[in-house]
């Protein structure tokens, strides 16, 4: 049995091939490995009721998550996953890499995620050219879950943030100085405490406000990212994230404002990938 995983920061999405039967899908909390230790991961997934019946089965794992560009993050990844399938192997890879899979399959074109966090690089139909994005919450991330929680954090803390929207931000989380510094410098998983107001900002997406925020991160993304790339006009863009797909309005209009090329923008890729890769498997396994 194959099993394929698309882990962000905030939330992990699986799927394992049942030759008999229709996939089994399930859902874990994120496993990107700067945030979450080997043996968290494997603490995670040995914990998921759907997957234990097959744990014997499955024969190949292909992993692509966030925070896996390094071979060390990878190893942790991979380790915790050889933990809960011995004898399995083992493929981890860059979330990056597996939006490519899923939007572009083997057609050369640019890919986004723009999710909890934000990343970019050009993908050639096989691989992903070296990329000076993806640089995390603290150095970059623009345009992401994380990027707009933060500049809301900051205006409602600053008393720059619009008297109604603050009251609204204000009833919704009961956000103190305290809160937030404890969740961002102590907790776990910072990124995705601040990526955790996207949906406020979803439910109050028309605000003059909300939208100018919005257009704005995502100019910041588009000229810190996609505009590096010299030939970026004569490619098509993809997007990948929730982030991208609830607002794909602003995102599109931002795009269309500097001669960006929006190809498909997918909420999440888990479903395109699987099959990817389950085709690919399927017909090296007949070579």
């Amino acid at each position: 049995m194959i099993l394929v995983a698309d882990s962000g920061s905030s939330s992990s999405e699986w799927m394992l091939h049942l030759p008999d039967s229709d996939p089994l899908y399930f859902r874990t909390k994120g496993l990107n490995p700067y945030f979450v230790s080997e043996r968290e991961i494997a603490r995670v997934l040995g914990e998921v009721p759907e997957i234990i019946p097959y744990i014997s089965e499955v024969h190949e794992v292909y992993f692509f998550g966030a925070g896996c560009h390094t071979p060390d993050r990878r190893e942790i990844v991979s380790n915790a996953l050889s933990e809960i399938f011995p004898g399995a192997f083992i493929s981890v890879e860059t979330e990056l890499l597996g939006s490519a899979y899923a939007t572009l399959g083997t057609k050369e074109g640019i890919v986004c995620n723009i999710g909890t966090g934000s990343d970019m690089a050009f993908y050639d139909g096989e691989f992903l050219s070296p990329s000076l994005h993806g640089n995390g919450y603290v150095l970059g991330d623009e345009g992401s879950g994380a990027w707009f929680g933060k500049q809301l954090i900051v205006d409602f803390l600053y008393g720059k943030m619009p008297r109604d929207v603050a009251k609204l931000f204000e009833e919704q989380y009961r956000v103190t100085k305290e809160i937030v510094i404890k969740n961002v410098y102590q907790k776990d998983r910072p990124n995705a405490y601040l990526a955790s107001f996207v949906p406020f900002m979803d439910e109050h997406r028309t605000n003059s406000y909300m939208d100018d925020l919005l257009r704005n991160g995502f100019d910041e993304f588009v000229r810190s990212h996609i505009m590096t790339y010299p030939n970026f006009a004569d490619h098509e863009c993809h997007f990948v994230g929730r982030v991208a797909f609830h607002f794909d309005l602003q995102l599109r209009d931002v795009c269309d404002l500097h001669g960006v090329r929006v190809g498909k923008i997918l909420k999440n890729p888990i479903h395109p990938l699987y099959e990817f890769v389950i085709k690919r498997e399927l017909e090296n396994s007949i070579i």
